[in-house]
């Protein structure tokens, strides 16, 4: 699985990074066939004053391909937020390739 993790308008930390890696190893546990995944972390901006943290995750496996954006205070709790909603989508699109 190639994991490519990218920071728009700011450098990420080593620790943000690391954590944002070590989580994404989890992705295995949900789908065994997953090729590429790109993982965006974003300021959103309003007016010049920080507001929240985004966080966009893109997981391809063969034939299709997942994507989740949330947003919060921090990156950790948006990522979790977008982690929960992509293990979402895959589950029910495994479901659904089983039935």
């Amino acid at each position: 699985m190639n994991v490519l993790i990218q920071t728009v308008h700011f450098v990420a930390d080593e620790k943000l990074t690391q954590w944002v890696t070590q989580k994404t190893k989890k992705f295995n546990q949900f789908h065994d066939g997953i090729t590429k995944m790109e993982i965006f972390l974003k300021l959103d901006n309003v007016v010049h004053h920080i507001k929240d943290k985004v966080v966009e995750i893109c997981v391809h496996v063969p034939k299709h391909d997942f994507f989740v954006k949330d947003s919060a205070k921090t990156f950790e709790a948006a990522f979790d937020g977008a982690f929960d909603a992509m293990v979402a989508q895959i589950k029910k699109h495994k479901e659904k390739l089983a039935a």
